[in-house]
């Protein structure tokens, strides 16, 4: 496994290769244990021809192939895959351009990466496939984005001693479609074929322009076809200002957001929710049009007024008249002739971006480049806000691009309270005023309208008109909200389809803006996306460095800026934090934010009442599962996660949701993407690997933890067999006694077992394996221990799963181990009245005394402090079904 021969063939002073060492620290069985998650990358490589190279990590390195054609998915094209020396692990994320007269120069991007498995099932999965390669035949899984199900690489006899052959097997995932390796390819990491030979960069591309600005375009036909829209990143409002020296600041545009895509002769102008601008901002696009690249830019469209400000009255305006000061301030660049640099750090991105305004856009133009400053965040903020400017935004300055999503690493610090609302009506207007009183505005939660309050301050007579003329053909006799708001003069409803703009003074305890002021419609943003949003807790200054952790403790209470008033901001939950409960004002914070590891978490509605009889809120809640994380982690690791979420507490329906919404969720939440052969599609299981994540989810309204009882990425081997004990009208003696005799089944089959409290009326009797056997294994195996368990106890016990068959019994439920089926997790809290939650127990607590009441989240930090976890050997614990099968 030495990588000898990669190192001898290349000289890492001169290449961005990783050198690597002999043995990757990461990959060794004892560092990993049982618990090991295979990588697989295929990088696409223009080198003198372009090729394919496959690797597979075993030991440590990666085993590569070169596959000229690509490897294909359907079964009739057997690939040839030259094997080639070992390569360092780290080359898996490796990305970049190898310089000319270096071994293998050119451009290497990823095409596709995963996990992978051997097709044979063992407990050593490395040997095993060392073993097969030794043979000459690997058989093995794909788990990819483009590469899945089964695939084998088989050695060729009499021919080289390194050629072998890529196929693919014949499985749900194959397709019988000829097959193009080049269509294949993402539009986002297409390049030109005419400047490959010896390696090309996107600095290189960006420098080797002609000194004229309109570059011969011989070969614009392979360029880019504009087509293939990006969606913006967007930044998550912050408490305040702030400086590091990681971080750089630049100005806050008063405009539209604007993607600009340069192909060839055209030039495309996006909205941020895609629509085209190209008609609206003429000058704009004549400006880009004849730089002969491909580029695409991220910017903001203002226009300036007399002194030289952006007026977004202005902006408005000119889209009716065309007149005015136009100005695209582009402060991104996303691609480049063919390259994709989303993955780059942002501060280079800048860097190739001077280079592209330096070459190709004339600076005396309608587009500028926002200019940024490094470190001094506060210092700029105050200069922004003597100015009367929007705002600041703060962008870390290694943060790679998430198109689409709204990250923490992206921060808007705004000078004023300022808050995007739906219209849902208004009122009729007073005295001499024309039109209307009052705009009656919303947000959007759980995908209901909730009243945020009502706005008739800030317009001009030319702006009543314009915005009454928009609501008429919208007027409806359906009230929009999801409860109906009270107004002080008789109202109209319209189709919630308008967006504007207010600025007001403070959140009210009730949820509402206090003196809010009509700013300007937003046409360029959809409804459906608007939220009501509150502030994360700010980045530490870089002085603040190094100072010891809060240990879990909030680091803020209420979402206060510097300015002592409620800030808004994003929802850290993805949707909008509501504001009231059960049709009842929640009153208290609007946030409350909490350290989750090197992660803030940001709890929205905190105060809001969950458990009403008890007087539980959403806070203890969140206070409960963030002393629990180091004893509930271990239990849910790796495992998709159902969400079962309850947003307006107990007493309210809630709703599962197994595909999770990853467009409005941080850049580090984790997910595992799970084919469901009943839907034919692939879902977004969230995965809850740390503290942030179970705080995340809690704040989501995931009362309770329903995990799978198998890890990805081996989803068809649980980890442990589970007996439900569920009672249908009988008393809970009955159902320790049913504990009992299944217990004394599992003594004699010499398989030991732990018990849990359901967190409701039953008991859950679990079977470690470790992974051994598949759901039709384990399913079989309990349905053999319920079978016998029900053979002691048959007067007090069912097999019937129909409640009307039970005859009030206690339902010795097996069908849970099912792919996909789920149990509350240990530890975790129920929806249910007291908050009882579900909790692991010594079998001598297993009496005629247990009562699951007595177990809730006021009690169970304290039994953990002092009993420890009582199922710490659970994980330890390897059970055998040899004997018994």
């Amino acid at each position: 496994m030495s990588l000898t021969a990669y190192k001898k063939k290349r000289n890492f002073a001169g290449s961005p290769e990783p050198a690597g060492g002999d043995k990757t620290p990461r990959t060794s069985a004892k560092s990993r244990g049982n618990q090991k998650k295979l990588r697989f990358v295929t990088q696409r490589h223009h080198a003198t021809s372009l090729h394919y190279d496959f690797r597979l990590e075993i030991k440590g390195v990666l085993k590569s192939w070169a596959v000229p054609k690509g490897p294909s998915m359907n079964p009739a094209d057997k690939r040839l895959a030259m094997m080639v020396e070992d390569h360092p692990y780290d080359y898996k994320d490796f990305e970049g351009i190898i310089p000319a007269g270096h071994y293998g120069a050119g451009v290497v991007y990823k095409w596709d990466e995963g996990y992978y498995e051997p097709l044979e099932k063992t407990a050593d999965p490395e040997k095993e496939l060392l073993k097969e390669l030794k043979a000459g035949s690997l058989k093995f899984t794909l788990k990819g984005k483009k590469l899945k199900g089964e695939f084998a690489l088989v050695k060729m006899k009499g021919k080289q001693d390194n050629a072998w052959l890529l196929i693919k097997h014949k499985d749900r995932f194959s397709t019988g479609e000829p097959y193009d390796s080049e269509d294949a390819v993402p539009a986002r990491v297409k390049a030109k074929k005419n400047n490959r030979k010896g390696g090309n960069s996107p600095r290189a591309s960006a420098k080797q322009t002609s000194s004229k600005r309109t570059p011969s375009r011989k070969n614009s036909a392979k360029r880019n076809s504009g087509e293939g829209f990006v969606k913006p990143m967007l930044a998550t409002l912050t408490s305040g200002p702030f400086s590091r020296n990681d971080w750089l600041f630049e100005n806050k545009w008063d405009g539209y957001r604007v993607i600009a895509r340069l192909a060839g002769d055209k030039v495309w102008l996006y909205s941020r929710s895609g629509k085209s601008f190209n008609s609206d901002y003429v000058p704009v696009a004549e400006a880009l049009n004849g730089t002969g690249h491909d580029l695409v830019l991220d910017g903001e469209i203002v226009v300036l007024n007399g002194k030289g400000k952006p007026e977004f009255q202005l902006l408005q305006n000119y889209r009716k008249s065309g007149k005015g000061n136009l100005v695209y301030y582009v402060f991104d660049l996303l691609e480049l002739d063919g390259y994709d640099l989303k993955e780059m750090p942002l501060l280079q991105r800048k860097e190739l971006l001077d280079e592209v305004f330096k070459t190709l856009i004339p600076a005396d133009g309608p587009v500028r480049k926002t200019e940024y400053i490094l470190k001094e965040g506060e210092k700029y903020f105050r200069k922004i806000k003597r100015e009367k400017g929007e705002g600041i935004v703060a962008k870390s300055a290694g943060s790679r691009y998430l198109p689409g999503r709204r990250s923490d690493q992206w921060l808007k610090i705004k000078t004023q309270l300022q808050q995007e609302a739906v219209i849902g009506g208004f009122t009729e207007p007073r005295g001499s005023r024309k039109q209307f009183g009052a705009l009656i505005l919303g947000v959007y939660q759980e995908g209901q309208l909730e009243y945020i309050g009502h706005t008739g301050g800030g317009f001009s007579q030319a702006s009543l008109q314009a915005v009454h003329r928009k609501m008429l053909p919208l007027v409806s006799a359906e009230c929009p909200f999801r409860t109906r708001p009270k107004t002080n003069a008789p109202v109209t409803w319209i189709k919630p389809e308008l967006v504007c703009e207010v600025k007001f003074v403070e959140w009210t305890e009730s949820g509402n803006m206090r003196q809010p002021i009509f700013i300007a419609l937003r046409d360029d943003k959809a409804p459906e996306s608007i939220v009501h949003e509150e502030a994360i807790e700010k980045p530490g200054n870089e002085a603040a460095e190094g100072k010891a952790d809060t240990g879990g403790k909030s680091v803020s209470g209420g979402g206060k800026n510097s300015g002592g008033k409620s800030s808004s901001g994003k929802s850290s939950g993805g949707k909008s934090g509501g504001r009231k409960s059960g049709g009842r004002k929640s009153g208290g914070r609007k946030s409350l934010t909490l350290k989750a590891g090197n992660r803030t978490i940001t709890v929205t509605n905190p105060d809001k009442v969950y458990w009403p009889g008890e007087k539980i809120t959403k806070s203890d809640l969140v206070r409960y599962y963030q002393h629990m994380a180091p004893y509930m982690l271990p239990y849910l690791k790796e495992r998709p996660q159902s969400l079962h979420r309850h947003p307006d507490g107990i007493t309210r329906p809630g709703f599962y949701q197994k595909d999770f919404d990853l467009k409005n969720a941080p850049e580090w939440i984790r997910t595992v993407p799970v084919f469901s052969e009943s839907n034919k599609k692939e879902s977004d299981y969230l995965l809850c690997n740390n503290a942030a994540t179970l705080l995340y989810m809690v704040n989501l309204g995931c009362i309770e933890l329903n995990p799978w009882l198998s890890r990805q990425p081996r989803l068809d081997f649980p980890d442990y067999i589970a007996i439900d004990l569920d009672p249908e009208k009988i008393s809970f003696k009955a159902v320790v006694e049913t504990a009992l005799a299944v217990r004394e089944v599992l003594d004699e089959l010499k398989l030991a077992c732990f018990c849990k409290t359901s967190g409701a009326t039953g008991l859950h009797i679990y079977v470690p394996l470790n992974g051994r056997y598949d759901f039709e294994v384990t399913r079989a195996t309990a349905q053999f221990i319920a079978q016998r368990a029900h053979e002691r106890v048959p007067s007090i016990t069912s097999l019937e799963r129909s409640l009307s068959k039970r005859q009030k019994k206690v339902y010795l439920d097996y069908l849970q181990n099912t792919r996909g089926q789920t149990l509350a997790a240990p530890y975790s809290a129920r929806p249910r009245p007291h908050a009882t939650v579900s909790t692991p127990l010594d079998w001598d607590e297993v009496n005629d005394t247990l009562d699951p009441v007595h177990f809730t989240i006021h009690n169970i930090p304290e039994r953990v402090n002092e009993k420890g976890d009582l199922w710490e050997t659970f994980r330890k614990t390897k059970n055998s079904l040899k004997s018994l099968l």
